[in-house]
This record gives C-alpha cells, sequence and structure tokens, in this order.
C-alpha cells in the first residue's frame, strides 16, 4: 500500500513537471510573439500610435471622398460639355448652356488683385514685427493684426456694403475715371459694386494669413545669420535683406496661402462684387467668381443639368484650391527645413 501511495506521488509529481514545461513554453511563446509585434515599444503606445495614423488616414479619406462625390454628382455637365465648360463663356441656366470661363476670370482676377493689395502690406507688417518692433509694441500688434483672422466674413461684407461700396461709389471710382478717362480698367458707371469692391474685401481678408506666416517664416532664419551681418558692419536694411533672401521660398508659400484663402472665399465677395457672370477689362464692372455663383445659384437650380454646372464648378474650385494649398505647404516647409 506505501508503494502504491509512493507511485500515485510519483506520477503526480511528474505531471505537475510536464504542466510547468507547457506553461513555460507558452509564456515564452506568446511573449516572443508579443516582441515581434511590439518591438520596443509597449501595448499603450502601439495603440495610440494605429489610432492617430487611422485619423490621419480617415482625414485623406474624406478629401478623396469630397472629390469623389462631386465628380459623380457632375457627370451629366461632363460628358455633354467636356473640357469645353472651362473655356465657353456663356452662362445660360435657360437653355442649359454653362461655361464657366466668366466665373473662373472674375475668382482669378479678384484674388491676385487682392494679393496685389495686401502682399506689400502683410510682408511690410511681418518684417516691422520681426525685424524691427520692440517686443512691447510687437505682441499688441500681432494679436491686432491675427484678430482680423477671426471676424466672420458675414461681417466684412456687411462693412463693404455700408462704408466701402458708398466710399468707392462717391469718391475713388469717379476719381479714377477723371484721372484715368481713356483707361479701359476704369470704364462704365461707378455703380461701387464690382470687382475693385470685391478685390479690396478679399486683400483686408488675406492680410492677416500672409503677415502672420511670413513673421513666422522670417523668425525660422536663425538669429546667427543677423549677428553675422552685423558683425560685418551691414546695416538694419542690409540685414533685412539678407534675412528677405534666405525666408524666399517660405515667403512666397505664405503668399500662396494666401491666394487660396481669397479664391475660396465666398460670403463678403458674395455681398460686395455684383455677381454678374461677364468678362470685363474694367475694375468698375460686376463680376462673378466661382464661391458666389455656386452659392447664389445652388437653391435655384430648377433641372439636373443645371444642378450638375453647379456642382463641376465646385469641383473645379476645390482641385483649383488643394493644388495651391500643396504647393504652399511645400514652399513653407522648405523654408521651415533649411534652418532645423
Amino acid at each position: 500500500m506505501l508503494n502504491n501511495s509512493a507511485g500515485n506521488l510519483n506520477e503526480s509529481e511528474s505531471f505537475g513537471k510536464i504542466q510547468n514545461f507547457f506553461k513555460k513554453n507558452k509564456r515564452k511563446d506568446t511573449s516572443t510573439f508579443l516582441n515581434k509585434i511590439l518591438g520596443n515599444k509597449n501595448l499603450g503606445d502601439l495603440i495610440f500610435e494605429r489610432l492617430t495614423l487611422l485619423f490621419a488616414v480617415l482625414v485623406f479619406l474624406l478629401v478623396v471622398f469630397m472629390g469623389w462625390e462631386m465628380y459623380s454628382h457632375s457627370i451629366l455637365s461632363i460628358k455633354k460639355f467636356g473640357f469645353g465648360f472651362l473655356f465657353s463663356s456663356t452662362w445660360d441656366p435657360y437653355r442649359e448652356i454653362f461655361g464657366a470661363l466668366p466665373v473662373i476670370y472674375g475668382t482669378l482676377v479678384s484674388s491676385f488683385l487682392a494679393l496685389l493689395i495686401a502682399v506689400p502690406l502683410g510682408l511690410s507688417v511681418a518684417i516691422f514685427l520681426s525685424e524691427l518692433a520692440p517686443s512691447w509694441i510687437e505682441k499688441p500688434l500681432s494679436f491686432l493684426t491675427e484678430l482680423l483672422a477671426g471676424i466672420p466674413s458675414v461681417i466684412y461684407g456687411l462693412w463693404g456694403i455700408f462704408v466701402l461700396v458708398p466710399w468707392l461709389r462717391d469718391t475713388i471710382e469717379p476719381y479714377l475715371q477723371n484721372e484715368f478717362p481713356n483707361s479701359p480698367f476704369f470704364q462704365g458707371a461707378p455703380y461701387g459694386f464690382g470687382m475693385l469692391a470685391g478685390a479690396i474685401i478679399l486683400s483686408i481678408m488675406v492680410l492677416p494669413i500672409i503677415s502672420s506666416i511670413s513673421r513666422d517664416i522670417l523668425r525660422s532664419v536663425p538669429y546667427t545669420q543677423r549677428e553675422a551681418a552685423y558683425a560685418l558692419g551691414a546695416t538694419k536694411w542690409e540685414v533685412t535683406k539678407i534675412v528677405l533672401g534666405n525666408a524666399k521660398s517660405g515667403l512666397v508659400g505664405a503668399i500662396m496661402l494666401g491666394l487660396g484663402r481669397a479664391i475660396g472665399e465666398t460670403m463678403a465677395v458674395t455681398m460686395v462684387i455684383g455677381n454678374r457672370a461677364q468678362i470685363s477689362a474694367s475694375l468698375l464692372d460686376p463680376s462673378y467668381t466661382m464661391a458666389s455663383a455656386v452659392a447664389n445659384e445652388f437653391t435655384e437650380a430648377s433641372s439636373d443639368m443645371y444642378l450638375n454646372a453647379l456642382i463641376e464648378l465646385a469641383l473645379v474650385l476645390f482641385i483649383i484650391s488643394i493644388i495651391i494649398n500643396i504647393l504652399a505647404h511645400l514652399l513653407v516647409w522648405s523654408t521651415e527645413r533649411k534652418w532645423k
């Protein structure tokens, strides 16, 4: 009997050793498997990394989805007009003949005129804040400049209607016609509403974007560049020219970001530009932009072709805005990386 109990004890000990052996091997296999997946990271870091990657991919997929939706809902217009949609100047909803050239012209001309006004002002503000202003005035001025970017566009539009348009109609436009009577840029009745008013509104709206980004670009140039120039006897203006030369590509990117904002602006421009689909050299004549056309006429689209043409117009605006913003960010990043 003692021999039987001793044998059972030995069997149980052997069985326990076998179980422990398999448990240890299982833990080793599991640990090896997790090490292969995680590497040097812990599980929490891996989950956080994958989640943020997922959100970044979702943003990209959202942009692709928006483009696809606009393409699929403008297929009737694309099939009927093809590339002629971009080069035709007829926009006639009654006959269902649509050409985007007048609104593309209005969008590009108003945006470039706005840059013509805003770029010198924005760069001057950026140079003053980053190179010349004492610290006690630099922060308040930076805050006030950036505050312009936070004002809703409808407020700019109302200011344009009640202040800017009457001023242009009663003072500026008659003066320009008297001073340049033969110029094709100042022909027509001085209504106040028109390309000139739209360009001025846009210039005010893109000014804080250009100035704030340009200021950051100028600050990214190492201060050792300035110290080296001063050590060689350079003046303040000569040092500023050196800094501007080193930040040139980034400043171009800031200007292009302002252009992207100007091209996509809707409400304020719609309220002052006159909203007439025409191509005119005169800055006093009413004009139209792509964003204004979509905003004004979308609720009035009474046929599928009309609706498809407006969505195709939105698709063109979408593509132009993406291209401009990609190029602008590449230029800004190239300058920032240069000095890191």
